[in-house]
């Protein structure tokens, strides 16, 4: 799907065009068409339109800042057991210091990855071929531990690796967002110019008739996106915020 601005652009083109036609229908239709029992007919309808419209939107919007909170949980959550990973490893002594600095590594790329805009040090290569926890892991299985506090630490160190399994894969899955369906976009753009249309009917064309429709236009191709933008957490304008990466970064390899 293209951007949320593009398809805002698309959604506001077609609803105000339906309220284009409906406003040179008005001036098209017999006047007996908009009036009484006819046009009571018409009202209803727009009426129940407008309901079961804003009733969708207003649902799809709730169910995407809720996927978009859950994806800020696991994110933060991700990097608050990345760094209790990283004190664990340096608790178990300067052996682990090859594998934090792998690890400090691997999170630099994803995270340039995910905000490219933004500096987050100097990028190293990766190997060719190897995914960061399996890197990980090897180079902690190499470790000998010799007292039991060497192996509690390494013992944890490993359990809490799958953290860096999530926050790899998270951020990996969601570098290019969720989609909005096209079909729902297409019934949700259907039903807006369609009620748009039935305002533009009741209208006489003025530039304050036309100047209000282009905002209540604006309005609904708004919302629409802001579900597009919200399914799109680490790259929308409403993204998550990438401050506890830097955070993160800082407190790696001390």
């Amino acid at each position: 799907m293209s951007h949320p601005l593009v398809v805002m652009a698309i959604v506001l083109t077609c609803i105000f065009t339906g309220a284009a036609v409906g406003m040179r229908l008005h001036g098209l239709l017999p006047k007996d068409d908009l009036v009484g029992a006819w046009a009571d007919v018409i009202k209803l309808a727009m009426g129940l339109l407008a309901t079961v419209l804003a009733l969708v939107l207003s649902l799809l919007i709730s169910s995407a800042n809720s996927t978009r909170s859950t994806v800020e949980t696991e994110y933060r959550q991700s990097l608050s057991d990345v760094g209790m990973l990283d004190r664990n490893l340096a608790n178990y002594g300067v052996e682990t210091e090859e594998a934090r600095r792998f690890m400090r590594d691997a999170l630099v790329r994803r995270f340039a990855a995910v905000w490219p805009s933004e500096n987050f040090g100097a990028v190293p290569p990766a190997a060719a071929g190897e995914l960061p926890v399996e890197g990980l892991q090897r180079r902690l299985l190499q470790l000998s531990p010799g007292t039991d506090v060497q192996k509690w630490f390494l013992q944890q160190s490993l359990a809490t690796t799958t953290s860096l399994a999530q926050l790899h894969w998270l951020l990996l899955g969601q570098e290019a967002g969720t989609t909005l369906p096209v079909p729902l976009l297409l019934v949700v753009t259907f039903w807006s110019t369609t009620l748009f249309v039935g305002f533009g009917l009741f209208c006489r064309p003025n530039r304050t008739v036309v100047a209000a429709l282009f905002i209540a236009a604006l309005t609904v191709s708004s919302a629409v996106f802001l579900i597009a933008d919200l399914n799109r957490p680490f790259t929308g304008l409403v993204q998550i915020s990438s401050r506890p990466a830097h955070a993160l970064l800082e407190l790696l390899g001390k």
